[in-house]
This record gives structure tokens, C-alpha cells and sequence, in this order.
């Protein structure tokens, strides 16, 4: 049965370090028993059978919606799409109204938008979970499936897996620190000046784990066993696409810096990819690359926080 204490997921910081390391267990798990089913073995139950997520698209997905679409179907639950043109929030009803409103339909939300402060909102007035598709200020169910891809390569205990993340001090760097203290793992985060992560998050991280910020992307790759990056322009920043690909010149991930990474190690990007300005088509579609096997985890990780959002725990 279903907690009867409502449980959101804002942040990694939602999770305990022990929820943290079950839930990418259980992701693993359904990953291979979907893979069973599709061979031809029994499929199993459907755990969220008649339950229902709303899922609130302010900024546009291909990963984050298909994901929790599929992912709930699969559980044997419902996904239903809104959208600003779709919806009373693009008419100016309120978050709060909105959250109580939905708590009456469905099980669950998942929210895609800007501010940090909306999910917040929406997570105090719902009676039901809420999940943060992504923000301005964190994306943490893909750093989910990032872990889930870490722990596929280099097994649960990720003590000693350096990570590189090289580029913005964006939604995604601040999830990688989120990550790194709750995993254990070194975080070494490249950044040019300007560009660094959030300063509160940063000094989380930095009080519970080993965190350097540089200036000198080789430095931070160097011995690393995962490298990291995202586009060097995210949503809603478009028109500053020619001053950031100034700031960030030397900071595209390329076979030189790979080289001198661990000779086991892998390089992950969140997607879209732009080829050519941070990451070479020959990392992201070479040998080091894990990021469709990353994409695919997105289904997989989420599939087991729902269940441990509106399932049996």
C-alpha cells in the first residue's frame, strides 16, 4: 500500500543517502525485468494500476515526457500532459490553486519549469507527492539516471569514481554536488569565471564530500572516471549564446582531454547534444560514450521513484 506520509522530490536532497543507493538497485531491477518481459518471460504486476500522474510541461521535453509517460504506463498507471496552452496556468491561475486542484484528480505530480520556487509551491499546497522535472536551479531525476549508468560500470559503491563535470555551473552542476555528497564520490566541477555553480549548494557539497572548482577543464578531467557536460546555452538562454561560447572556449570535451581521463572511463551528457561546441562528435559517439544507455535510464530511474513515491515504498 502506498505511504500515507506524502513524500516530494525537489532535490536530491530529498533522499537519504541509504534511499538513494536502494532506489538505483530497484532501478536496475526493472530495467532488467522489462528486458526479461520483452524476451518473452512473464511480465510483472502492475503496481500503480489505477493511479494517475499529472505531468506540467513549462519548458518543452522529449527525455522527462516520454520517461514518465512511458514509465507509468508500464506500471500500469496513467500519465496526463499539461501544458501552459493546455492548461488554467497559462491563463495566470495560480500555483497554489492549481496544486489543490490536482490533488483531487490524480496521485501524483511532475512539474518541468524554471523557478525552483514554483515547484516549491506546488509541493506545499498538493496533498499528493510532486516531482521536479527540472528547474533553473536543479534537474535531479536525471542525475538519477546518471548514477544509474555510474553504478552499471562501476558497481554501488562509488567512493572511488572521480567525476569531471566541464561547462556551466548550471541546474545540472548543482545536481552533480547534490549527488557527489549523498554518494560519496569526488566532484570535480571546471568552470569558467562567472559561471560557477550555486554558492549554498556548493557549500553543502563541499562540507561533506571532496569538491574542487577550476578554472583548467584538463585539470579537472585528469584520472577522472566519468567526464560530464551539458550545452553551454540552456533554455531561455538563447541570446547569450554568442557571449557564452566566448566564455567557454576550451571547455569542449574532446579526445585529448578523454585520454587523459582513467582508462575505464565513460563521458555522459543530460542531451540534447550540440556537436562541436562542448563535446566532439568523436567522444559522444565513441567509445567512451554512455549517454544512450543514460537516456534510457531516464525510465528505468524514474519508474522506481515513482514506485517509491506512490507505490509500495
Amino acid at each position: 500500500m502506498p505511504s500515507t506520509i506524502k513524500r516530494d522530490f525537489l532535490t536530491l536532497r530529498d533522499l537519504s543517502p541509504a534511499e538513494l543507493a536502494s532506489l538505483l538497485v530497484r532501478a536496475r531491477e526493472l530495467k532488467e525485468g522489462l528486458r526479461s518481459a520483452k524476451a518473452g518471460a512473464r511480465s510483472a504486476a502492475a503496481p500503480l494500476a489505477g493511479q494517475s500522474l499529472a505531468m506540467i510541461f513549462r519548458k518543452s521535453s522529449t527525455r522527462t515526457r516520454v520517461s514518465f509517460e512511458v514509465g507509468m504506463a508500464q506500471l500500469g498507471g496513467h500519465a496526463v500532459f499539461l501544458s501552459d496552452s493546455t492548461s488554467q496556468l497559462g491563463r495566470g491561475e495560480s500555483v497554489a490553486d492549481t496544486a489543490r486542484v490536482l490533488s483531487g484528480y490524480v496521485d501524483g505530480v511532475m512539474i518541468r519549469t524554471f523557478e525552483q520556487a514554483e515547484v516549491e509551491g506546488l509541493a506545499e499546497h498538493a496533498r499528493v507527492p510532486v516531482i521536479n522535472g527540472l528547474t533553473d536551479l536543479v534537474h535531479p531525476c536525471q542525475l538519477l539516471a546518471d548514477l544509474q549508468t555510474m553504478t552499471e560500470e562501476f558497481g554501488d559503491d562509488l567512493s572511488d569514481c572521480p567525476v569531471a563535470w566541464i561547462g556551466d555551473g548550471n541546474n545540472m552542476a548543482n545536481s552533480w554536488l547534490n549527488a557527489a555528497a549523498l554518494a560519496g564520490f569526488e566532484l570535480r566541477l571546471a568552470c569558467p569565471k562567472g559561471y560557477d555553480p550555486d554558492p549554498a549548494i556548493l557549500a553543502w557539497a563541499e562540507s561533506r564530500t571532496r569538491i574542487t572548482v577550476t578554472r583548467d577543464p584538463s585539470e579537472a578531467a585528469r584520472d577522472a572516471r566519468v567526464v560530464t557536460t551539458d550545452v553551454w546555452a540552456s533554455m531561455g538562454q538563447e541570446d547569450e549564446a554568442a557571449a557564452r561560447a566566448a566564455a567557454f572556449e576550451g571547455y569542449c570535451v574532446d579526445e585529448t582531454m578523454m585520454e587523459s581521463a582513467r582508462d575505464e572511463a565513460i563521458f555522459l551528457h543530460c542531451l540534447p547534444a550540440h556537436r562541436g561546441e562542448e563535446v566532439t562528435a568523436g567522444v559522444i559517439d565513441g567509445r567512451w560514450s554512455r549517454v544512450f544507455e543514460e537516456a534510457e535510464n531516464r525510465l528505468h530511474a524514474q519508474k522506481a521513484l515513482l514506485l517509491f513515491l506512490l507505490g509500495d515504498g
